[in-house]
């Protein structure tokens, strides 16, 4: 019965998500000031996107989501739901990181809804990636409820 609710949530999401990948390229002086909660939210995203450091802390990147958050790593990939889960997809590529980062080039926020445009690097044992992405970050109550990263190429 639940299925319903959280089809049209993802819907309402992806929605949003689309206004604000093409809001995205408005000047900044178009942009409204932000309000206490938008900049809550952009905190939020900013302190979730600074774990990203090798050694990653797992339980500290786990603890900016929320019980029922879903994740899309890439326009092309499936959605992993729940922190555990989410976790385990990570670590499967970023555990053997020697350096990772996200770079962030601009965020902003238009009620609960945050993007950001950064650069996530990552040093492998065999390679580099640089990974330029538009993160679409749905928060509330302090906790990340949905994450959709839009990869444009990476550069080994």
């Amino acid at each position: 019965m639940n299925e319903p609710v959280r089809d049209v949530t993802r819907r309402v999401f992806l929605a949003t998500a689309g206004v604000g990948a093409a809001a995205a390229v408005l000047p900044r002086s178009v942009a409204a000031q932000q309000t206490a909660d938008e900049r809550a939210n952009v905190q939020v995203v900013n302190d979730f996107c600074a774990t990203f450091t090798v050694p990653i802390d797992w339980d500290k990147m786990a603890s900016h989501l929320s019980d029922d958050c879903k994740y899309r790593a890439s326009q092309d990939t499936p959605i992993v739901e729940g922190p555990a889960a989410i976790v385990g997809f990570l670590r499967g590529f970023a555990d053997a990181a020697t350096f990772a980062e996200f770079e962030m080039v601009d965020t902003w926020a238009r009620g609960p809804v945050v993007v950001n445009d950064r650069i996530d690097r990552f040093r492998l044992p065999d390679r580099s990636l640089d990974i330029p992405v538009v993160g679409v970050f749905h928060v509330v109550d302090g906790k990340i409820t949905e994450w959709s990263d839009f990869i444009f190429g990476a550069t080994p």
